[in-house]
């Protein structure tokens, strides 16, 4: 089991922070984020990354699977994709979802264009 060691109480980090906390270089965080998609820090508007938990804890298995579990980029990108689409297929039968009762995308589009008339008419009064 991956133990994640305990973060600062913070809601953001910077590149610095996590390369410290993870103890991988930050030359090796920004490849990482060009190779998996699932790894997307915000950006400042001046540019500086600014990650949130989930992404550190993302580089941790990230960083589990490439030098503990000796997977290649390729192979821990399919295991992460994987692991995504489980956890959806969990929380979807967790929230015992009724999917056939759910309204098409025709009749969302079509409340959409109704609810703008309206709208339209309640700025013109």
């Amino acid at each position: 089991m991956l133990k994640i060691p305990p973060m600062p109480d913070k809601e953001y980090f910077s590149i610095g922070e996590v390369s410290q906390i993870t103890l991988v270089s930050k030359h090796i965080l920004r490849y990482w984020e060009r190779e998996f998609n699932l790894l997307h820090p915000i950006r400042k508007s001046s540019g500086q990354r600014r990650y949130r938990v989930e992404e550190v804890e993302l580089i941790f298995k990230i960083k589990d699977l490439l030098y503990n579990k000796k997977y290649t980029i390729s192979g821990a990108k399919k295991y992460l994709v994987g692991d995504k689409r489980k956890k959806l297929t969990d929380l979807q039968t967790n929230l015992d979802l009724d999917l056939e009762h759910v309204p098409d995308s025709r009749f969302l589009r079509d409340l959409k264009h109704e609810l703008q008339h309206i709208l339209k008419l309640l700025k013109s009064i």
